[in-house]
């Protein structure tokens, strides 16, 4: 049996021949594909770009200026440059051990390689919980979005529901190939909004949070004076703005050209990590302390209105992606093996269509039961973002290294393996401390007189 990276790379004799020329051809994890069925192949390196930025570039930019002005601006681009380093490698590390294990789809099967049956159970579990809250918060943001553009028009709790219904609708669609385009265009719906925003706080006056004082200067700290739970709480949001981590299985996989994957993730990362930094350092230079979470409306309501508008479709994309991922887990899952996995029949719609319609439902709870941003995204980001791009990664490089590397240690070897063992060593440190800060900010923000309350339909967009 040819596998799927051997028929997609070719051989030096004779070129790799697209998968849509084909009438038949064999995968590692989808098995026989047809033209008459679904092209689960059928991403190329411009488009695994595209999904890669998407699955991280929307909600994370975010929370960014809020993170500076936790830790301080030195601290927190030190802090933005560390993650993006760990969770580069780590994403790196995912393209290695597909090309080497051509069957692994997602994380679970990873974790079935190394663990057997109880690490894909647990890694399994944490995956999907994992996408439905990410899908949580992305219905969250787009509520805030909304609810900015009409002035609040109607409950909160309709417009979390009129997103997951638009989220459904599109991620519904089955294969990553069909959706890339989705993600282009979300990635510059948020980027010329936060664009927008980043140039209007530099022309305004105040952030229209500030006291309204005849002279205003900004607060913003080089270096800032955190408490424990705060400074973990903000290296925790950090994580999540770069945790899209696990679904770089599902984009290796759905790559027609696996060996493109290397140089998507890096355009990808450095683009990503400039962003953050360019972006997140003029925000809070120009707004201090009084930048908002999320920071599209640190401008005043004009501009807050207009780049919420504008940030409406990537918003909506980002929440498309994440359920697209966790919906394909489960899909490929109970189906894996089964001529219904890439067949047009009833069995294979209702299996997919009942998929996405569970994760969508989950993450509207999820939506309505934690409505404050900021504590959402740090509690994801550490109980379940570090699990997810830290420690399984650090397992995976050793899994495949470890044995042939020391009968003959050689000085690379030993370093590598020291920096995964300290990656997965320091990300177990990350996730326990930071989601112990996370539910002590849960709580004490529920304590607060802030207006929102789980479930309740008054205006989230004034933070």
């Amino acid at each position: 049996m040819e596998n799927a990276i051997e028929a997609d790379a070719g051989s030096a004799k004779e070129p790799s021949k697209p998968l849509d020329t084909m009438s038949m051809t064999e995968d590692a994890v989808f098995g026989v594909m047809t033209e008459e069925g679904p092209n689960y192949r059928n991403v190329g390196g411009l488009g695994a770009i595209a999904l890669m930025m998407k699955t991280q570039f929307g909600l994370g930019v975010l929370s960014i200026p809020n993170v500076f002005d936790s830790l301080g601006m030195i601290p927190g681009i030190i802090c933005v440059i560390a993650i993006a380093t760990v969770t580069t490698w780590s994403n790196y590390v995912i393209g290695v051990f597909k090309r080497n294990h051509p069957e692994v789809y997602s994380i679970d099967d990873a974790g079935d390689l190394m663990f057997g049956r109880v690490g894909r159970e647990i890694l399994g579990f944490m995956v999907c919980v994992y996408w439905i809250f990410c899908c949580g918060s992305g219905l969250l943001s787009t509520s805030i979005g909304l609810n900015a553009v009409s002035s609040h028009g109607t409950c909160t709790a309709v417009f979390v529901a009129v997103s997951a219904i638009a989220s459904f609708s599109v991620a519904s669609i089955r294969t990553l190939g069909k959706i890339k385009w989705t993600a282009w265009a979300g990635v510059a719906s948020v980027f010329i909004a936060v664009m927008i925003t980043t140039v209007a706080v530099a022309l305004q006056e105040r952030p229209s949070a500030a006291p309204d004082t005849k002279q205003w200067e900004s607060d913003y700290k080089l270096v800032g004076n955190p408490s424990f739970t705060k400074a973990i709480s903000a290296v925790a949001s950090t994580i999540f703005a770069y945790a899209g981590t696990p679904g770089f299985f599902p984009i290796a996989a759905e790559m027609r050209d696996p060996s493109l994957y290397t140089r998507s993730l890096i355009v990808c990362q450095s683009a990503i990590t400039a962003i953050y930094i360019s972006i997140g350092t003029v925000i809070y230079i120009y707004c201090g302390s009084y930048v908002s979470s999320p920071a599209l409306g640190s401008a005043g309501t004009l501009i807050k209105k207009v780049s919420y508008g504008i940030a409406l479709p990537g918003l909506v994309v980002s929440t498309v992606i994440v359920l697209h991922f966790s919906s394909k887990y489960l899909f490929v899952r109970i189906l894996r093996g089964s001529e219904h996995l890439t067949a047009n029949s009833i069995k294979h719609w209702a299996t997919w269509l009942g998929c996405t319609f569970a994760i969508t439902t989950s993450s509207y709870l999820i939506a309505s039961g934690i409505p404050i941003f900021g504590d959402l995204i740090s509690l994801i980001g550490a109980l379940l973002g570090t699990f997810m791009s830290f420690q399984p990664m650090g397992c995976m490089w050793l899994y495949d290294n470890w044995k042939s590397g020391r009968e003959q240690p050689k000085p690379k070897w030993i370093f590598l393996s020291a920096w995964n063992v300290l990656i997965i060593v320091g990300g177990t440190f990350l996730m326990v401390a930071g989601t112990y800060a996370s539910v002590v900010n849960i709580i004490a923000s529920s304590k607060a007189a802030s207006g929102a309350s789980a479930w309740s339909c008054a205006d989230n967009s004034n933070s």
